[in-house]
């Protein structure tokens, strides 16, 4: 009879804890003109997304101080890792800070990965993705250096091409190296992983007229990146990133003259279904990433807005 309670006990201890450990999407955000620093949202299906508020972290590195393109990842250990864009130039690289909880955050470090090059004109967007097989995390960015590839009718100094790098502990980074250039301006690329050797690039096809989405198709994270897409949104549109939900991806993405945040999904980023009327976001949500968290992360979170917003109102 004992044994039987001790089992009993045992079962529901860790029944309790799995339950604990659900996991809810947060998506990682700013709002204009960036000076404030993190927001954040949440969602249990992807299409409904509920303000956390901000700021969870103010800008300290870079010349203009801006928190931009916020990028988050989940490392193996449970650290979130993110950088994120710290001027919009004249700085030769980006802001890098990490978190058990996302609101204790380490020192913020300036990560110089352009300083190879004193006329790079900016720093734009890094994304991070954690490649699972290589245990590392791989950086990549958009940056302009003037005079070094063929451009359309952009300027020299909007001419971009991404970028990349690589660490394993955010301490040390592999050289900078070109990650992408497609034969036209490039900026907000981000990493999709479908399957084994089986890899997505979305992408904004930065010249004018088009300043649109296309996605690329690939058999590492690295690359090379072929058969690049026709766009599947309208001009003025950026910084994508995407979830899978069931088996569709989520792709979000900035619709900047129109001031709005839209959405589309997909099964193979061949055939693109918008989903923009269905999909709700906090008001002045500007693009970052999605990413997973563990619910006891989300129930602190939520306590401490609310705490904020009850001393806001005093």
């Amino acid at each position: 009879m004992k044994l039987k309670v001790f089992i009993y006990i045992v079962f529901m201890s860790l029944f309790i804890s799995c339950k604990q450990e659900k996991e809810v999407y947060m998506f990682s955000t700013f709002r204009e003109p960036a000076d404030e620093g993190l927001y954040l949202a949440y969602s249990y299906d992807g299409y409904n997304w509920k303000n956390l508020g901000g700021s969870w972290l103010a800008p300290q590195v870079g010349k203009q101080k801006v928190m931009r393109d916020p990028s988050v990842v989940k490392g193996p250990d449970g650290i979130f890792h993110m950088v994120w864009t710290s001027s919009w130039q004249g700085d030769p690289g980006f802001g890098y800070a990490s978190s058990n909880d996302l609101i204790n955050w380490s020192e913020q470090k300036f990560i110089p990965v352009m300083e190879f090059d004193t006329s790079t004109v900016n720093v734009w967007a890094p994304e991070l993705f954690y490649d699972h097989e290589k245990k590392e995390y791989i950086i990549i960015w958009a940056s302009t250096i003037p005079y070094k590839f063929e451009r359309g009718i952009e300027e020299e100094r909007n001419n971009h091409r991404m970028y990349y790098t690589i660490t394993k502990d955010f301490k040390t980074f592999s050289e900078t190296k070109l990650y992408l250039d497609p034969g036209f301006s490039v900026i907000d690329a981000v990493i999709v992983k479908r399957g084994k050797d089986d890899y997505v690039l979305v992408l904004k096809d930065n010249t004018r007229p088009n300043r649109n989405l296309k996605v690329a198709f690939g058999k590492s994270p690295l690359g090379p990146w072929v058969d690049i897409s026709k766009p599947f949104t309208g001009q003025f549109t950026e910084g994508p990133t995407v979830l899978k939900v069931g088996n569709e991806w989520l792709i979000y993405y900035d619709a900047y003259r129109e001031k709005t945040y839209e959405a589309v999904k997909t099964t193979d980023f061949i055939t693109f279904t918008d989903i923009s009327g269905r999909v709700r976001f906090p008001e002045g949500h500007k693009h970052g990433t999605v990413f997973t968290v563990n619910e006891s992360v989300l129930t602190k979170l939520i306590q401490l807005s609310r705490q904020s917003n009850e001393t806001d109102d005093e």
